[in-house]
C-alpha cells in the first residue's frame, strides 16, 4: 500500500474553557503563517475551567515563536505518527493490527477520510515506539 508514514511533532497548550479561547489561540498561529493539519481540543478533566489543545505541524521560527507566546510547547511526552494514504474499507483495522502485533500500545488514535484519502494519527508511549511504528507501517 502506498502510505506516507512520518513522525508528527505535536505542540500542546492550555486554554481557558470559555467561548473564543480556542479561536484566539488558533488566530495567533494563523497570523504567524501556520498551516495546521490537525487540531484536537478538549476540556481538561483534571483542571476545571481549562482546556487543552494539540496542534501539528508548526514550522519555522515565526510559527514556533507565536506558539510559545501563547503558552504552547512541543510535547516531550506525546509521540505521534502521521499516516496518510488511499482510503479503503478496513484500513484502520489493518493499521492498528500491525501495531498491536509489534507490541506497540496506543495512547491515542484518530483517523478521518477526506475524499479518496485518509489521514490518521497514532500516539504512542515513546520515541522508540514511534520509530518502530514508522518502520512497520511504511510497508508496500
Amino acid at each position: 500500500m502506498d502510505l506516507i508514514v512520518e513522525h508528527a511533532e505535536v505542540w500542546a497548550g492550555t486554554i481557558d474553557d470559555q467561548p473564543g479561547a480556542l479561536a484566539g489561540a488558533l488566530a495567533v498561529l494563523n497570523r504567524a503563517g501556520a498551516d495546521l493539519q490537525c487540531v484536537i481540543s478538549r476540556r481538561s478533566p483534571d483542571q476545571p475551567g481549562k482546556g487543552v489543545v494539540f496542534v501539528t505541524p508548526l514550522l519555522g521560527d515565526g510559527e514556533t515563536a507565536a506558539a510559545a507566546q501563547i503558552g504552547f510547547n512541543v510535547s516531550q511526552t506525546l509521540h505521534s505518527v502521521r499516516i496518510i494514504g488511499p482510503n479503503q474499507r478496513g484500513i484502520v483495522a489493518e493499521l492498528t493490527e500491525k501495531l498491536a502485533e509489534a507490541g506497540i500500545n496506543l495512547r491515542g488514535f484518530s483517523a478521518s477520510v477526506i475524499g479518496a484519502r485518509f489521514i490518521a494519527y497514532a500516539a504512542v508511549d515513546s520515541h522508540a515506539d514511534a520509530r518502530k511504528a514508522i518502520e512497520i507501517l511504511g510497508w508496500d
